[in-house]
């Protein structure tokens, strides 16, 4: 029997598997990869437990599965203890993604990976001022994805020998209930100076989180330069996190209330 993870439960609306493949690229980069053992478990019962201040794990970094997975219960152990504010202000996201889950990210890595083939057209001061806004701009995206999670179980592939390796990826699935399961890849990078692991890119459904930005800025990039790309991230940045069928009922009111004036 392969592991099952519940995720602790957030408020969102139904999504189809497809739109929330795409989605689920920001969101399970702290569900990577888990311990191999054969039991289905939950999160930890402290993650039931509505305090204002949870106990901090100890992440170990030294295996990339206990990374991935200590990153995971702490996370959404803030996410449990704060669920009743997170609801008041959605923005609360973005300090649970910066403070519990970016720590165990690449963002630099990612950052030049984003840059890629430009990155020799661009000077260090442009790097250094578009590194810190990109992690921001993916702790605005991951937080914003956090509102569509459903409290899916995942399963885990076993773990495997990462001897001798760099770069390590783990193939899980999100079990969708009546649908099509979502089939998510996450790799994992090891720091050769600090000896530790950070997640840096996933694919889910066959979509590279890192192919998708190169993708999307590249482009601006060529055209425009990286400092235009830097103060576009950082306006995409500050917009507030919003629950989207929230947001969808509060439009639909908008809208009818235009109407009856």
């Amino acid at each position: 029997m392969n592991k099952l993870v519940n995720i602790s439960k957030l408020y969102i609306g139904k999504r189809n598997s497809n739109i929330f493949a795409g989605l689920v690229l920001g969101l399970l980069l702290n569900n990577t990869a888990m311990a191999n053992t054969e039991v289905a478990t939950k999160l930890p019962a402290e993650a039931t437990n509505l305090s204002s201040q949870p106990t901090r794990l100890i992440v170990d970094q030294s295996n990339p599965y206990n990374m991935v997975r200590g990153a995971a219960e702490q996370t959404f152990k803030r996410f449990a203890a704060e669920q009743q504010a997170i609801q008041a202000n959605p923005n609360l996201l973005k300090d649970i993604v910066r403070e519990e889950l970016m720590p165990y990210i690449n963002h630099k890595y990612s950052a030049f990976k984003v840059i890629g083939k430009h990155l020799k057209k661009t000077t260090d001061a442009e790097r250094r001022a578009f590194v810190p806004v990109f992690r921001e701009y993916l702790v605005s995206s991951y937080a914003q994805v956090f509102t569509l999670y459903d409290n899916q179980a995942v399963e885990f592939s076993p773990e495997k020998s990462y001897e001798g390796k760099r770069i390590v990826a783990v193939n899980t699935r999100i079990i969708m209930p009546g649908r099509a399961n979502i089939n998510v890849a996450f790799k994992v990078r090891l720091n050769k100076k600090t000896k530790e692991w950070q997640a840096f890119d996933m694919v889910a459904e066959g979509i590279s989180l890192l192919d998708s930005k190169q993708a999307e800025l590249g482009s601006i990039i060529r055209q425009k330069g990286l400092p235009y790309v830097t103060e576009l991230l950082k306006r995409k940045s500050t917009r507030d996190i919003v629950f989207k069928s929230r947001a969808a009922k509060d439009s639909g009111a908008t809208a009818k209330k235009a109407q009856q004036g």
